[in-house]
């Protein structure tokens, strides 16, 4: 028993001496991390500041970046038509084909940081939204207006707005750049075509509905004075306006408004469908704010003091294979 207590004892006397040369490891170490910087902090400081300064100067001497951004939603399925002018417009901006936006009307182009980027406005609902939205539609099952309801989530969801963003340097003609960009997309003869066709035949369908509209009120107004009368009454929701005909009054109060709906509907058709992409929001030009690292007034001088620690780590290593050689 006693010399497994001996053994113990040592045991735990050994660990404790790693554990105190361990703890003197680090402090040496800590302590020739401070004495190394103690020795070169002129060094270190004067770098950062030249770096400071350089990067200070620099971003003095460049200009900054701008962008516009602007929300359009295709209209007749122009989407992909959407996004080909948007590739051959920065194809072209690539080329510096000057040629090119002379025929769309744009001379004097400065392709200084000029950039056309498109992408797809995403949904800001989440997963769990949309569920708790399904059970509420639960709830309209079997009605009328389950149908309506439907019908527009699906054409919402299936029609996105997209971001078409412009880079330059220079504001007053960067905006002007993006405002006869948008102008050339819009100028598509089969889409304005198209739109002229719907939005005729949407007048015409306002028009008519009204017309019928008309009659139906006119028949309501007929049932309202008919209902002074109890010789004219036949059940409790169907009148007679002569000797044969009965017409049933709550179904022509579902008719009109029915009309009345499709009449609203048209005018929103007729709001949005002007153009072939139809501009949302024509943002205004804004300075694109760069994350800080990457600003050269913070990035200059961390290069220069890592390349200080760089070379101090190799001439470190050359004395330590020296001694070991």
């Amino acid at each position: 028993m006693a010399d497994n207590n001996n053994s113990e004892e040592i045991d735990l006397g050994q660990l404790f001496q790693m554990i105190e040369k361990g703890f003197k490891k680090v402090l040496t170490s800590f302590l020739r991390v401070f004495l190394y910087l103690k020795k070169n902090i002129f060094i270190i400081g004067g770098l950062a500041i030249i770096g400071l300064a350089i990067g200070y100067g620099l971003n003095k001497m460049t200009s900054k970046e701008l962008k516009t951004e602007v929300i359009v939603k295709p209209n007749m399925e122009s989407k992909n038509y959407l996004y080909d002018v948007v590739n051959e417009v920065q194809a072209n901006i690539k080329a510096k084909d000057t040629s090119f936006f002379n025929s769309i009307g744009i001379n004097d182009i400065d392709f200084k940081r000029l950039r056309v980027e498109i992408s797809r406005v995403e949904s800001s609902s989440s997963p769990e939204s949309d569920l708790k939205y399904l059970e509420l539609l639960q709830s309209f099952e079997n009605t009328g207006t389950i149908s309506d309801i439907l019908r527009a989530e699906l054409l919402n969801k299936s029609s996105f707005n997209h971001r078409i963003s412009f880079f330059y340097s220079d504001s007053d003609s960067g905006q002007r750049f993006a405002k006869s960009i948008i102008e050339y997309i819009n100028t598509n003869e089969y889409f304005d075509g198209l739109i002229e066709i719907n939005r005729t035949n949407s007048k015409n369908r306002i028009s008519e509905n009204r017309i019928l509209l008309k009659q139906v009120d006119e028949l309501i107004a007929n049932y309202s004075k008919k209902m002074a009368q109890d010789d004219f009454l036949d059940g409790n929701d169907r009148i007679i306006l002569d000797s044969k005909e009965h017409i049933d009054i709550t179904g022509l109060f579902d008719l009109k408004n029915d009309l009345i709906k499709d009449i609203e509907a048209k005018k929103v058709e007729l709001l949005k469908q002007t153009d072939s992409v139809k501009v949302i929001n024509f943002g205004k030009s804004q300075q694109i704010q760069r994350p800080f690292f990457t600003r050269k007034i913070v990035l200059i001088p961390l290069v220069l003091v890592g390349i200080f620690f760089l070379i101090s780590i190799l001439k470190h290593l050359n004395r330590k294979a020296a001694e070991i050689g």
